[in-house]
């Protein structure tokens, strides 16, 4: 009876065991970068900024599109006295007890190419007069007019210089963005790869301390080894002994980080795996100076920079001197107590406004604000040329570390490999009295540091591989340039 109690409880704790485990979801390198393309924070952000810079040209765009707004006042009710200038010269305060109301439409063209607005629009007003208990209307069926400044500063010229470069630029800057989020996910990748291999080494070394251990008792027991290396063995043990319990927090860490990036619930375990290869690339400077100044946003950059800089001076020139503008306005209109009458015998409206501005003395306002933008234009110019001199430079360093970084992987992998196999034999020989505890303990911590080098190299050359991508948008793999189908986007 008793051993089938024990059998039974052995069999719930088994059950338990394995419904308490969560599912392990097993990830490659591309399967993490993809999902934080597609899911991650960072990719929503990055998503949501072309999103605004859209819209942004959108608005640009409808600056050159016909408009049609309406405007309407339902209610304009006035009780009140009002003082009323009598043929004497007196004022007689009358009571005034009315309504006005209004109805207009409006149909308007901006012009690009010289900074005006032409416009058509129609109306109807009615006025309602409680006290005499009567009503009127006016109607204005069309007037057609136009707005012109002159010798000021058109606004509409220069967006159509910027808001297309800036369009562009944000283009660049989501595919840079989504490069940034292979770097970050393919840093956090290795950071658990490397969590992974170091608990696996902890409870690999805790093994071997704990037969090592046992062995080194029985040849202390038999008098073939000394005290102090039996205590060395001891040691060995128990500092094994806590590294698996430090590696187990740690990877539980970076799984936290990049469940966390990747925007994962905590439903599923991850276990990643190590890449077996690498891409097999080897760049030249020249090319990747070309890929970098004809895809990335830094040109746009600085040349929309530049533009911005010319239009500020313009502005600053144009509100300096002399400004005018030229309003014309030419319709019909009709008043009449019917409102069908108000659509008959029209009478004609015209109106032309002239306006000058012309600074007679601000002292020297004006000018110090031209000359304020002049320098900060030369300001710009300098920055662009030092920032393009930095730019040539990076890529050229980052070209030439990372074509070193295929052989630093071999390197590395043939160091991992030498280590293993010169710890196998370490191990073989103390096991048989040739050398002593010091001997192996310094195998295997070469053992365990090539193996940590081999994963930060590898970490190392794929920082390297999307940080060159970022830098050109460009697939050096594919050898052609980063593509997006933006309207997937704005879905």
């Amino acid at each position: 009876m008793k051993k089938v109690i024990i059998s039974f409880t052995a069999i719930i704790i088994f059950i338990t065991t394995a419904y308490s485990q969560k599912p392990v979801n097993r990830l490659s390198l591309a399967e993490v970068i993809q999902l934080a393309k597609e899911q991650s924070p960072q990719a929503i952000l990055a998503k949501h900024k072309f999103r605004a810079s859209y819209w942004q040209y959108r608005s640009y765009k409808a600056d050159y599109l016909p408009s049609i707004k309406m405007t309407t006042s339902p209610l304009g009710y006035n009780r009140s006295l009002l003082a009323d200038l009598q043929g004497d010269g007196s004022y007689k305060y009358v009571e005034v007890n009315k309504n006005t109301s209004s109805l207009g439409f409006e149909m308007s063209q901006n012009i690009g190419l010289t900074g005006g607005r032409v416009f058509v629009n129609t109306s109807l007003d009615r006025n309602d007069d409680f006290k005499r208990d009567s009503s009127s209307y006016k109607s204005v069926p069309y007037q057609i007019g136009f707005v012109q400044p002159i010798f000021g500063y058109n606004e509409l010229r220069w967006n159509k210089k910027i808001e297309p470069i800036k369009y562009e630029e944000a283009k660049r800057i989501y595919l840079q963005m989504v490069e940034n989020i292979s770097m970050d996910a393919s840093r956090l990748f290795f950071d658990l790869i490397l969590a992974q291999q170091n608990l696996k080494t902890a409870k690999l070394n805790y093994a071997n301390s704990d037969t090592l251990y046992k062995i080194a008792k029985g040849r202390y027991n038999i008098g073939t080894i000394a005290e102090n290396e039996l205590l060395q063995m001891q040691l060995s043990f128990l500092n094994a002994k806590g590294s698996v319990s430090d590696a187990e927090v740690d990877i539980q860490l970076k799984k936290a980080k990049i469940k966390s990036f990747l925007g994962l619930n905590d439903e599923y375990d991850l276990e990643l795996s190590i890449p077996e290869s690498t891409p097999a690339t080897n760049v030249k400077y020249d090319e990747v100076l070309s890929f970098a100044k004809t895809n990335t946003p830094k040109a746009l950059e600085f040349t929309r920079q530049i533009i911005e800089a010319d239009r500020d001076v313009a502005k600053a020139r144009s509100e300096r001197g002399f400004s005018a503008d030229l309003s014309v306005n030419y319709g019909i209109n009709r008043d009449a107590e019917l409102i069908k009458e108000t659509y008959s015998n029209y009478n004609d409206l015209q109106t032309v406004n002239f306006k000058i501005s012309v600074p007679i003395l601000d002292w020297g306002k004006g000018k110090g604000q031209v000359k304020m933008a002049q320098s900060n234009r030369e300001v710009i110019r300098a920055t662009v040329n030092q920032e393009l001199i930095d730019f040539e430079q990076d890529i050229f360093l980052k070209v030439m570390q990372f074509n070193r970084q295929d052989d630093q992987v071999a390197l590395s992998a043939k160091a991992d490999t030498i280590s293993q196999s010169r710890y196998n034999v370490t191990k073989e020989r103390f096991l048989i009295g040739k050398i002593d505890v010091l001997d192996l303990n310094i195998a295997q911590t070469e053992r365990d540091a090539a193996k940590q080098k081999y994963i930060n190299t590898l970490s190392s050359f794929w920082q390297f591989y999307y940080n060159m991508r970022r830098l050109t948008l460009f697939d050096f793999e594919k050898q052609k340039p980063l593509e997006m189908d933006f309207e997937l986007l704005l879905k």
